[in-house]
């Protein structure tokens, strides 16, 4: 190990898992997929207790991540190496403008349960495996059950951090990108690793891999090698800047092959203990491999500012512009995405937690001929609100209500819909 003070090197550790963490959160979403039907709160015992720690302690951080404060219960389901982490969750729901075909919308009951658990693996490994049983009450959809897995580690050795992500899900849920219900399944594998280079600088590495495919109205396919590189450098234990290059081949089903290059730069800065900010942003070449097609030169880019006035106040903004292979409208070769959103969570009366968001979504759809085009574009406005509290230490009841709306230049594919229901989860 290089010689440099604890202070310094505590301090490069929780910055390579910051790091870490990001880089996981992008490799594992969906290639742009918008939902109709609200998702579950996202559950933090997935990651593994080493990571969660890394995490909580990062000093880039100014909220403590959801979930751990059950990190500090005592665990009964501890054999070994080995605990087991139960987190079911059961919700129900009534929906109103729910799409069940192009210009066609629906009302419907939906009742959700999700019999979820994680195994930690000692301390740096964790593999969950969640399914989700779900039940419609009009006919015009189908039941389904979803499946989501992953194996989540992360390690320190001498100047390296590592990490490995693998995850797969499989999901059929009315969709706004193919206005019906529509069966999906993505296979994400991400492998990071970081290395301080003096008590200054650092770099980061990053090779991965994403599988969708989307079965629906047509069928289509998608598979993506990318890789990313930044060079780091700490200005003072707060304040992090780096420069990235990196680039990827796309293989899809129908249409051109892709391939595309990204330059970025990013900063990393908690400005106070109430304030912090992560911006990065550049430029990104992707080219489409059919005679005829033109290249498309695109910012890309995101940023979150995280913000909190009072102990018990969370402010948090969110923007990012991204480019991908369009897997969800065949018609298209690419989908441009640029959104927005703002989230406050708030405690109330000492026992019951408000969080409640509004955001923006305009996602454009274009053709690789010639100078590229637009055959497509969809403006999606949302607010959702949920008003919860915990019971029993481990468990959270709650109400929850969500309205959207999307604008489309294509007949069939715009809507209103809004949904109101309860969700009861425990998790340990």
């Amino acid at each position: 190990m290089k010689n440099m003070n604890l202070k310094k090197w505590t301090s490069f550790k929780k910055i390579g898992a910051f790091v870490l963490v990001a880089g996981l959160l992008a490799a594992m979403r969906l290639i742009g997929a918008q939902s109709v039907i609200m998702g579950a709160p996202p559950d933090e015992t997935a990651k593994p207790p080493a990571l969660q720690e890394d995490q909580t302690n990062s000093e880039m951080n100014v909220f403590v991540p959801a979930g751990m404060a059950n990190n500090s219960l005592p665990q009964p389901f501890r054999f070994g190496p080995l605990t087991f982490r139960p987190h079911p969750y059961y919700r129900f729901e009534y929906g109103n403008g729910i799409q069940s075909g192009p210009g066609s919308q629906r009302d419907t009951i939906i009742q959700e349960v999700s019999p979820g658990i994680t195994v930690d693996l000692g301390s740096h490994w964790a593999l969950d495996y969640t399914p989700t049983l779900r039940f419609y009450s009009n006919k015009s959809f189908r039941n389904s059950v979803d499946h989501a897995a992953s194996l989540v580690g992360g390690t320190h050795y001498e100047d390296w951090t590592f990490g490995l992500s693998q995850t797969f899900s499989m999901s059929d849920t009315p969709l706004a990108e193919t206005a019906t219900q529509t069966k999906q399944e993505a296979y994400v594998t991400a492998l990071t690793a970081s290395r301080i280079l003096n008590d200054r600088m650092s770099a980061d590495f990053g090779v991965f891999q994403n599988f969708n495919f989307v079965s629906g109205p047509l069928t289509q396919g998608s598979r993506d090698w990318s890789t990313m590189e930044w060079l780091n450098y700490q200005f003072w234990p707060r304040l992090v800047a780096g420069v990235g290059v990196g680039g990827g081949y796309v293989n899809v089903d129908t249409g051109p092959d892709q391939t595309y290059e990204q330059m970025q730069l990013r900063v990393n800065w908690r400005a106070t203990d109430k304030v912090s900010f992560a911006v990065n942003g550049g430029f990104e070449d992707r080219q489409f491999m059919a005679s005829g097609s033109g290249d498309s030169l695109n910012p890309v880019f995101g940023a979150s500012v995280q913000y909190q006035p009072f102990k018990h106040t969370e402010i948090s903004l969110g923007a990012s512009r991204t480019v991908s292979s369009s897997d969800y409208f065949t018609l298209a070769q690419s989908t441009e995405t640029t959104s927005v959103n703002l989230n406050l969570n708030q405690r109330l009366l000492e026992k019951y937690n408000l969080t409640v968001g509004v955001g923006y979504t305009r996602t454009d759809f274009t053709v690789a001929l010639g100078s590229l085009s637009g055959i497509r574009t969809d403006n999606n406005y949302y607010f959702n609100a949920r008003l919860g509290r915990s019971f029993l230490k481990r468990g959270t009841v709650a109400v929850t209500y969500q309205y959207g709306y999307n604008q489309s230049t294509v007949a069939g594919f715009s809507y209103h819909n809004s949904q109101i229901g309860f969700e009861v989860g425990f998790s340990y």
